[in-house]
């Protein structure tokens, strides 16, 4: 009697693998396109929520050594690019303009989570 009742339990099993086997996944749709996604591993870049504006002798002399030696390293060109996307931004160039100031004055840009940006100027020497 047990035999019976296993072989009819596979048996069962075995049929209803085959036929789930056998069906074809329901198509899903696609999502509409929407704002380009950050890369892989890469968050998505924060909302500007505030501007500040810092003159490179404001900051304490280690963080002015830090700045500088990222603006060394990143060279002319990401200098410009950097300007220019400082003039794409109205926000931006907005808070710049209010403080007497352009994108040309603009060394270095921090962006934080918050949607805080820094901007570090340096006067024209």
């Amino acid at each position: 009697m047990r035999n019976t009742i296993l072989l009819a339990a596979t048996a069962t099993l075995m049929m209803a693998g085959a036929a789930i086997a056998q069906q074809q996944p329901t198509p899903q749709p696609s999502p509409a396109p929407s704002a380009p996604a950050a890369p892989k591993g890469q968050p998505a870049a924060p909302t500007i929520q505030s501007v500040n504006i810092v003159d490179i002798t404001e900051l304490p002399k280690d963080a002015q050594t830090q700045v500088n030696q990222i603006v060394a390293q990143r060279g002319d060109a990401g200098l410009q690019t950097l300007r220019k996307s400082i003039d794409a931004t109205p926000k931006v160039k907005s808070a710049l303009e209010a403080k007497g100031m352009s994108s040309a004055q603009v060394i270095a840009a921090s962006m934080q989570p918050n949607g805080a940006l820094t901007l570090i100027t340096k006067k024209a020497s």
